[in-house]
């Protein structure tokens, strides 16, 4: 597979974590660690029966067991630590901060093996994160206290970051070992929301269609090709274009009537493609 290729696949997972907000809010009232084990369960059942159709389920077994540590630390760790960010923490703030992980893959990713770090991919990155910042923080005035979930939200960033570029590394693991990362995930979450949490199931149709399609996509199909991306892909211009996850999120909210359009939404727009242009221009020099 070409390096344009994979990265065109890693977009993919950008695009439909962009439905991931709408289909929270519709999967209300679950608790976040019990739809977090539904959902990965759902994502990892796909990654088998894809697997199974393929006849490639015996690859799983050549895979070592750092690699399903790894990932599965990668996964759980991160949204472990977004929730419990956002329950310590103002939400938008929060998110705002485990939303640097785009910059820290851009700049971080200058230290891998064949990879250069240009001026170009900095500037992009912080137009981007500015972009970004807008979006989730617009409109908003004042900070409360709560440096704890400020802290996590940091660490979680750099939980996601440090999980990227990891792939990265790991290329001769394959993009079926997913599938395990995400049926541990459930698992964990499992307990942990048994541990923590009241299990409240779905009132309506709506809600557990909201469950299926984050398990189907967001939360399933969305790591397959984040990680396709990641290992084949311009690991820079994807670490800037994830910057698009919060702005195709606002658009969704809007077409469905969730969230208002503004000025902000558009300056956003123009902050968050000016930052991929300047990034993707710096990776066609390198």
């Amino acid at each position: 597979m070409t390096r344009t290729n994979a990265s065109l696949i890693g977009f993919s997972a950008v695009a439909l974590w962009s439905l991931l907000a709408l289909f929270t809010v519709a999967s209300a009232p679950v608790p976040p660690l019990q739809l977090s084990a539904l959902t990965f369960a759902i994502g990892g059942v796909l990654g088998l029966v894809w697997l199974w159709v393929r006849g490639d389920l015996k690859a799983l077994r050549a895979v070592p067991l750092k690699a399903y540590v790894f990932g599965t630390l990668g996964l759980f760790g991160y949204h472990f630590l977004y929730f419990t960010a956002l329950r310590l923490a103002p939400p938008a703030e929060a998110g705002l901060i485990c939303y640097m992980w785009p910059l820290l893959i851009v700049v971080f990713s200058g230290l891998l093996p064949g990879e250069t770090l240009r001026k170009g991919h900095i500037l992009g990155a912080m137009l981007a994160f500015l972009g970004a910042g807008l979006i989730v923080a617009g409109g908003l005035s004042g900070v409360s206290g709560a440096i704890t979930g400020y802290a996590i939200a940091f660490v979680a960033a750099l939980t996601w970051a440090g999980y990227s570029l990891g792939s990265r590394r790991m290329k001769a693991v394959p993009t079926a070992a997913v599938a395990v990362y995400c049926l541990a995930t459930a698992i964990l979450s499992g307990v942990a929301h048994l541990a923590t949490e009241i299990t409240v199931w779905p009132g309506s149709s709506l809600g557990w269609l909201a469950i299926l399609g984050l398990g189907l996509g967001p939360v399933g199909l969305a790591f397959y090709t984040w990680d396709i991306g990641v290992k084949g892909g311009d690991i820079q211009l994807l670490g800037t274009a994830s910057y698009a996850a919060p702005l195709l999120s606002t658009l969704v909210l809007v077409v469905a009537g969730l969230a208002s359009a503004s000025l902000s939404l558009a300056l956003a727009a123009a902050l968050i493609t000016g930052g991929a242009v300047l990034a993707a221009r710096a990776g066609r020099q390198a």
